[in-house]
């Protein structure tokens, strides 16, 4: 069962990381504490080798610390887009404006992946996009999907079995909050088509990044 570090605990490891090799006066000092208050918590510390205590030379990160911390990124390179997509919302492409920003607040999410009638991949609008053609504009209502979606190919995607990493950097590169996740469509005559079967969002990839850094 793993040791659940206090928040002082953790305050220390990153004192150290930070300026190894530091004493234990010096960490009692950065928490504006005194060296008794925190014989405890480094003596815990020392004991789960997550610090080394040199004898004149002060506190440095130990074997457990990096292992720990080698394990999280380990653990980070080998997570897929698959294990931690949600459904996707769609709407068909011959709704309308109107109907996409009903979609749009109905299902609390900032981006819509637009359908063609075969079930495929037609488009992308996101929030700016809806946003952009209705202020001012009172016919923006009745207009059709079709003319405010991203089309291929400008519409950027990601595959279930491609690394979350991945995903993270397209949404950094494109400037995207999300991607659809896809799958090749079996549409006679058209080898290019992809079916919508989830997608993944800036905000997953934080949550997995919170629960690391907190493991």
């Amino acid at each position: 069962m793993a040791i659940e570090l206090t928040s002082r605990q953790q305050q220390i490891l990153k004192i150290v990381e930070e300026d190894q090799p530091i004493s234990g006066e010096q960490i009692a000092e950065r928490l504006n504490l005194t060296r008794p208050m925190i014989r405890s918590d480094l003596a815990m510390l020392v004991m789960l080798e997550y610090l080394e205590a040199k004898p004149k030379v002060g506190y440095t990160l130990g074997s457990g610390f990096v292992h720990k911390k080698g394990a999280s990124l380990e653990r980070l390179f080998e997570m897929r887009v698959g294990d931690y997509q949600s459904a996707p919302v769609v709407i068909p492409e011959t709704a309308t404006v109107g109907d996409a920003v009903v979609s749009l607040f109905l299902e609390d999410v900032g981006t819509l992946f637009v359908i063609d009638a075969a079930g495929c991949l037609a488009g992308v609008v996101s929030r700016k996009d809806l946003l952009r053609i209705t202020i001012g504009n009172a016919a923006a209502a009745s207009m059709p999907i079709s003319l405010v979606m991203t089309r291929q190919p400008n519409i950027h995607t990601i595959m279930p079995d491609d690394r979350l990493l991945a995903a993270a950097s397209k949404m950094i590169s494109y400037e995207v909050d999300s991607l659809p996740v896809v799958n090749a469509a079996s549409v006679p005559g058209d080898p290019h088509k992809l079916e919508v079967i989830g997608r993944i969002t800036k905000t997953t990839i934080t949550k997995v990044l919170l629960e690391l850094a907190l493991d």
